[in-house]
């Protein structure tokens, strides 16, 4: 596990470097969201309709969503309590919430379970994001920004879920699931080769998202309460909870290892729309990811044994 994680953590790194040193015919930013658009328009739906086409789709489904709501929800709640005692604006609030309860599942939980246990684990963390974190953040966590934040724009989740290409994927990939037609060996080649380059872009790109510069002591108070519940305490309530529901072994660590993942780079984009303290969020982007290659070896043996 800490030899996967520091080969996978070398590729962020090469995206925190590539940030620094691409050539300046683009901005960094730009360099950024090329690569960013080419996985999430292309490359992750192809991923996902060439895994959740084949993926047993029954029973343990939903409860890997359930869990997965369950996850966002006890965040939610446990830095909700943590709140209540801080001194802090309302748009930091909004930025602490978000960081506490979505995990970065799919850009950089799909790489590590991928390298640590395999890749039948694909469909566990896709469904994970893609069938509760996803929507609830496109939901439920836009309310939360607009709430909180200093742009009070005009909520449109529905819009904002319909744009959401890999949801479409999941779509497709349940319908064709669900169809029983099997699938053609040259497409699946197709599919296959576009998702290959899923994991080594999605590392690169977080290691591009990462902003060292965002780590400021003054947000300690802050931040710690984001490191302890989102890479501690929301995976306990996923694993009492997987034993409470009877789930097995193998998928329990899964989803707890899914759970445990720092904070999810996306929300950045919905900090800097609603006006969230966006510089707070990145910097719990950054601490909980460099936290994690402290935590995640240490779930993974607590699991396994």
């Amino acid at each position: 596990m800490l030899i996967a994680l520091l080969q996978m953590f070398l590729l962020i790194a090469c995206g925190n470097a590539w940030q620094r040193m691409a050539p300046d015919h683009l901005s960094p930013t730009g360099h950024r969201r090329a690569l960013t658009d080419l996985v999430f328009y292309l490359l992750l739906p192809a991923m996902v309709i060439d895994v959740i086409w084949h993926a047993p789709l029954n029973l343990s489904s939903l409860y890997i969503s359930f869990l997965a709501a369950c996850g966002v929800g006890s965040g939610l709640f446990i830095i909700w309590l943590f709140l209540k005692r801080l001194n802090c604006l309302p748009r930091q609030k909004g930025a602490l919430l978000l960081a506490a309860a979505f995990p970065n599942a799919t850009y950089l939980g799909l790489p590590v379970l991928d390298q640590v246990i395999g890749p039948a684990t694909r469909s566990t963390v896709l469904q994970y994001d893609l069938f509760a974190c996803t929507p609830i953040l496109l939901s439920f966590g836009m309310l939360i920004a607009n709430h909180f934040g200093d742009n009070k724009g005009e909520l449109r989740p529905t819009r904002s879920l319909s744009k959401v290409v890999p949801l479409w994927a999941v779509a497709v990939g349940v319908l064709l699931n669900m169809s029983g037609l099997r699938q053609p060996d040259f497409l699946h080649g197709f599919l296959a080769t576009l998702a290959g380059g899923v994991v080594p872009l999605m590392l690169i790109v977080l290691g591009m998202s990462i902003r060292w510069q965002s780590l400021n002591w003054r947000f300690a108070p802050l931040l710690l309460p984001v490191i302890v519940t989102s890479l501690v305490l929301v995976p306990i309530v996923v694993l009492s909870l997987s034993h409470f529901i009877g789930l097995s072994n193998e998928l329990i660590e899964q989803v707890v290892i899914v759970a445990a993942m720092p904070t999810m780079v996306f929300g950045i984009v919905i900090s800097e729309r609603y006006q969230l303290d966006t510089e707070l969020y990145a910097a719990a982007v950054t601490s909980t990811t460099l936290f994690s290659l402290l935590t995640l070896p240490i779930w993974f043996y607590a699991l396994s044994s």
